[in-house]
């Protein structure tokens, strides 16, 4: 089944040509996709990390055939350091298409739809999920039954034994009134172990998925496209500077490590697409990368001064890397404690 079917049978599908001639136009503006999301969109909530009706995606066309779907307000937020919603992109081949993430729900996964119908005819034969997080994964169960999704073993794992309670939680910071209810887990059909490499061949043009460690979570899947030039990172690089990596889940040696392998695969003029917000550079890993390095220098010495947990949260201030919004919680309430019971472990 085409996207443009299952939108039709969604009852979501917006027109996508005017005369018989296809826009193919990246500018918000010239987008009837973009353009139906934002005459629908919500005031935002100040409650909430981000409020998904409130989100407009749209598209930057980064390689040939290889595109980001990100909001609208993510250039502006990214610079203010302001926490903002998901962001991902697709790649076009002669015989298909692969999406990387599918968004929170219903509203933003369908979104992604119809920018893909946009750009292409070809049916989505593949998703990958890049972490289990249902900001990047949820939107999974309103594409075609017979897309293949692929998701690392661990994402598969989590998304089946936690899912109520991740509803639970994504309600509290997402919203109650955001279509969570409807969400149900859809299974994979490739499962990936870790130090795995996967190509998968579109028809003229390749991706290549590959798990390089530990770097959010244990199930970090990391495509590249355009021959190795372009890559999504999902939430391991949040966004460009002065967005900070968020070790919810620990592992900061390991997360640096990761984070440097795959520095190593990119060249130096690399496109890279993060987790949230607009395409950016290699710098973005960078700073990611000096963070990481800076937190453990200074975690460790704190520890080498006798500093209980409590001092040294007070003490690793790193205000450097105030400039994000997100620091006080980010940096002191998660960062700090997790590198400091890893160090003081080993």
């Amino acid at each position: 089944m085409t996207i443009r079917s299952q939108l039709t049978a969604l009852g979501l599908l917006v027109a996508v040509a005017t005369g018989g001639t296809a826009i193919a136009a990246d500018k918000p503006a010239d987008s009837l996709a973009y353009q139906a999301a934002a005459q629908s969109r919500t005031a935002e909530n100040p409650k909430l990390v981000w409020t998904a009706s409130h989100v407009a995606l749209q598209t930057t066309e980064v390689a040939p055939g290889v595109y980001a779907f990100h909001p609208d307000t993510a250039a502006k937020k990214n610079a203010a350091g302001l926490p903002e919603a998901t962001s991902g992109g697709f790649v076009v081949g002669d015989r298909g298409v692969l999406v990387i993430d599918t968004m929170l729900n219903r509203r933003l996964s369908v979104q992604v739809q119809r920018l893909i119908a946009e750009k292409t005819d070809k049916p989505v034969r593949y998703i990958v999920n890049t972490s289990y997080h249902g900001d990047h994964s949820y939107g999974n169960q309103f594409f075609p039954a017979d897309v293949e999704i692929i998701q690392h073993r661990v994402t598969r794992d989590y998304i089946r034994d936690h899912f109520t309670a991740d509803i639970k939680f994504m309600k509290q910071y997402f919203g109650a009134d955001q279509g969570l209810d409807e969400l149900h887990p859809v299974p994979a059909s490739v499962l990936l172990e870790d130090g795995a490499d996967l190509s998968v061949d579109l028809g003229g043009t390749s991706v290549r998925i590959r798990h390089l460690g530990f770097a959010q979570t244990k199930g970090d899947l990391f495509v590249t496209a355009a021959g190795g030039k372009v890559v999504f990172t999902g939430n391991p690089v949040i966004a460009k500077a002065p967005s900070l990596p968020w070790l919810l889940d620990g592992h900061l040696i390991e997360a640096t490590q990761t984070l440097k392998a795959l520095r190593a695969i990119l060249p130096a003029d690399a496109v890279v697409v993060p987790g949230h917000g607009v395409p950016t550079g290699v710098g973005a890993i960078d700073s990611h990368i000096a963070y990481l390095q800076t937190l453990k220098s200074e975690v460790a010495a704190a520890i080498a001064k006798g500093e209980t947990k409590d001092q040294a949260v007070k003490s690793v201030t790193m205000k450097a890397y105030a400039g994000y919004k997100l620091h006080p919680w980010v940096h002191s309430q998660v960062n700090v404690p997790a590198a400091y019971a890893e160090l003081k472990k080993n």
